[in-house]
């Protein structure tokens, strides 16, 4: 979770060109499941590898906010500043984990990752529903690790077979102490 404290701020309402106050508050954001599937369902496309507008960008921030008596409309994410985004950008580009996988190359990903895509991972790995509330980086990594893990062996070849096979038999005679 992220903590973005906002100060008390002076502002100009263009509408009704008076100049009011902003209480200060703080923020609580979450980079999660939860938050991408709000986004996704407004916006229609798939968060991840999409282009995003400053529209898109900012409404994730909202869709990211956990304050229930933050109003969704609220203009606090106007008051954001220039370190705030860079915080927030770097919360979200935090991988969360000190796993690491290689990929070896094999796949191609034609498939677009939606939350409902995310969500099917969950359900085919078993992993509870509540871990919808983590760091999406965090999860994403839990679902490869749970990948990684379900692969089938891989095959020997006929080389790694036959090799196999003669390290055995030399074994076997050494043990009982034959030539054939």
């Amino acid at each position: 979770m992220l903590r973005i404290d906002i100060p008390e701020r002076e502002y100009f309402d263009e509408k009704t060109e008076r100049f009011g106050t902003v209480k200060a508050t703080t923020l609580y954001l979450e980079h999660s499941l939860i938050s991408i599937s709000k986004w996704e369902a407004k916006w229609h496309i798939p968060f991840f590898d999409s282009e995003k507008t400053n529209e898109q960008t900012l409404d994730y921030i909202r869709c990211m906010i956990l304050n229930r008596e933050i109003d969704e409309k609220s203009f606090y994410i106007n008051l954001l500043t220039a370190d705030d985004i860079n915080k927030i950008n770097t919360y979200i580009n935090d991988p969360m984990t000190a796993t690491v996988i290689t990929d070896d190359g094999k796949r191609s990903r034609t498939q677009k990752v939606t939350s409902e895509l995310i969500y099917c991972w969950m359900v085919q790995f078993n992993i509870p529903a509540e871990f919808e509330k983590w760091h999406i980086n965090r999860l994403i990594m839990l679902i490869r690790v749970c990948g990684e893990e379900n692969k089938p062996k891989k095959k020997m070849s006929k080389r790694e077979i036959m090799a196999q096979n003669k390290a055995l038999n030399a074994a076997r005679k050494a043990k009982h102490k034959t030539r054939g």
